[in-house]
């Protein structure tokens, strides 16, 4: 079983955000703009990226 990894880039600054958008920014690793991260492609990530989607770029990765 191969395992599928996503990179995370956070492109917008949480300034101005609800506290449980930030709170799940920094849950995925992301602290700094332009600050990128690799996650394994699960159904509990994908739901965190929903959430945040208009402040991370997302890209698959093989």
């Amino acid at each position: 079983m191969v395992d599928k990894h996503i990179t995370v880039t956070l492109i917008k600054s949480t300034i101005g955000q609800k506290p449980k958008t930030r709170a799940t920014v920094r849950s995925l690793g992301l602290r700094r703009m332009q600050q990128t991260v690799e996650h394994q492609d699960t159904p509990d990530i994908r739901g965190m990226l929903h959430a945040v989607a208009h402040l991370v770029k997302v890209e698959e990765k093989k």
